[in-house]
């Protein structure tokens, strides 16, 4: 006798919400902030804030400027929700990292950052423009992403999209490509997670995006001063008590990026010598 509506499994009741019911809720799992998120057919809805307006502003702008690699923006819910097109696809943290294991998709992802940079670049942000700045940049040329990395990476049909631009807000090119550099290369301390030989990736990656020596060299000094700034947050942010950075630090992320900060720190030279060599 097959299973009743109260006896049916969650993979049953999905099947049939999205089936009967298209516009059902649907919660959306995974990043460190989740809570809220929903899917309702091809659109995404998540708790709005006040950087709302000014993400959104700049995802129009983005679209408009041919740069399709990133969620839509589709206005505000009855409920006060953000509403984004949904993206289909796969995502690339934690379970398909080995997508990112060869030089075509560093290649990839390095042209498609710069492609993102060039179009921001031509950004006016809004008179009123409210930003979520959850680490100050070392500068303020343009809008950038600040959390380019693996987990924001969405992969379908040979192509790429980042997504949760949340944090989005003035910065500097080499601030964001150094932290995408420490996710997508990537450079850690950690051999478990190591993809390659990191140099020789940072090379094809930086290549793919296009610096000049000056450039290069200035990425090298920041590469560990990002990274630490990621383990600077963690530490400030979890003595406060903040959510969710307190219960990141509790789990240890904090001595991974310290980890990967004093890694990155000690091997100056390889980084200068691949990227100049």
């Amino acid at each position: 006798m097959p299973d009743s509506p109260l006896r049916e499994n969650p993979l049953q009741r999905l099947v049939r919400q999205v089936i009967v019911d298209p516009d059902a809720e649907q919660p959306l799992h995974g990043g460190n902030v989740s809570t809220g998120i929903v899917r309702i057919g091809d659109t995404v809805r998540r708790p709005a804030g006040p950087q709302t307006p000014a993400v959104h502003a700049l995802l129009a702008h983005l679209h408009g400027a041919g740069f399709h690699h990133a969620p839509q923006p589709l206005g505000i819910d009855e409920q006060g929700r953000e509403v984004l097109s949904y993206v289909a696809g796969e995502a690339v943290h934690p379970g398909r990292l080995d997508l990112l294991d060869d030089d075509r998709s560093l290649i990839e992802i390095g042209r498609l950052i710069r492609d993102f940079h060039d179009a921001a670049a031509e950004f006016t942000p809004p008179a009123d423009a409210q930003w979520w700045v959850a680490i100050p940049d070392v500068g303020a040329d343009l809008i950038v992403h600040h959390d380019l990395a693996p987990w924001n990476l969405i992969a379908a049909d040979g192509s790429w999209t980042l997504i949760d631009w949340d944090t989005a807000a003035p910065g500097t090119r080499l601030w964001d490509l150094a932290y995408a550099a420490h996710g997508f290369v990537p450079l850690t301390a950690d051999p478990a997670a190591a993809r390659g030989h990191p140099a020789r990736r940072l090379r094809v990656l930086v290549d793919a995006y296009g610096l000049d020596e000056a450039q290069r060299l200035r990425l090298v000094e920041l590469l560990p001063e990002r990274t630490g700034s990621m383990h600077t947050m963690l530490a400030e942010q979890s003595a406060a008590g903040v959510e969710p950075w307190t219960t990141l630090w509790c789990e240890g992320h904090g001595r991974v990026w310290w980890d990967d900060t004093v890694y990155i720190a000690e091997r100056t030279e390889i980084w200068t010598a691949a990227l100049l060599g």
